[in-house]
């Protein structure tokens, strides 16, 4: 079953059209990224997909369920969740209740104001798993603000895969990251995606060899190709268009 599917999906801002005809399967379980040059539509693409937009025509699938015209807590409640390309956390709440606050809903406890959070034990057992996940439990009563930049991104990965969704979508996860920090990023993004669909925007082309299972390439609005990997580095249009050297350079590592 595909657990993302775009048919025919455009989207226009007035006379322009950003998003021209995206026609996009993401099978169930697998690793996929999008790349493409800086203005292709990718973040649009994926604001269309958590509903942070409406779709000017097309269909959108999730799950086999049509999510189009859906609110994005909606979605969210569907199992998809996502993360952004500026950190998005709680500064002044510590890493620990950041990521209870992710796991709450999930966990039954929606509108439940009289309930004592210090008190669900299992709730905090769950988080200091996943803070033990993602390589944070030393630092679970620190104030998320003063996380170093790629903890404060370890977070936020934490904190859209605790919450039991099903397909995760991570938006530029690494940027901003060093090399050490990048590969660090990677072997986190696998282990809380694990048993998961995860497709992300990425624009380093290391992460994206190294992760993905297949790889979409958006280009002015549409998908000019998707393949695995080796089909990707070695396809004339998608190294013409975007990739060049850089595949290279990916494939000499």
């Amino acid at each position: 079953m595909n657990a993302i599917e775009l048919i025919n999906v455009r989207k226009n801002f007035g006379p322009t059209e950003i998003i021209r005809g995206v026609d996009l399967a993401i099978v169930e379980g697998e690793k996929h990224a999008i790349i493409g040059p800086n203005g292709a539509g990718k973040s649009t693409l994926y604001n269309l997909i958590t509903a942070r937009l409406d779709v000017s025509s097309g269909e959108i699938r999730l799950n086999d369920e049509v999510v189009s015209g859906l609110t994005p807590y909606q979605i969210n409640r569907k199992g998809l969740s996502r993360s952004f390309q500026v950190t998005n956390i709680f500064p002044g709440m510590s890493v620990f209740e950041n990521v209870r606050c992710g796991l709450l809903w999930s966990m039954g406890y929606r509108y439940s104001f009289w309930h004592n959070v210090d008190k669900l034990d299992h709730v905090n057992d769950r988080a200091i798993e996943m803070l033990e996940l993602i390589g944070l439990r030393s630092r679970a009563e620190v104030p998320a603000g003063v996380l170093t930049y790629a903890e404060q991104r370890a977070l936020e990965i934490g904190i859209t895969a605790v919450g039991g969704a099903s397909v995760i979508i991570l938006d530029e996860p690494t940027a901003g990251m060093s090399r050490y920090e990048s590969e660090q990023a990677i072997d986190l993004i696998e282990r809380v995606s694990k048993g998961k669909t995860l497709m992300m925007v990425e624009h380093d082309m290391s992460v994206v060899f190294g992760l993905a299972d297949r790889i979409s390439v958006l280009v002015y609005g549409e998908v000019i190709a998707t393949g695995k990997p080796d089909e990707i580095r070695g396809n004339p249009a998608v190294r013409e268009a975007y990739l060049g050297e850089e595949a290279d350079d990916v494939a000499s590592r």
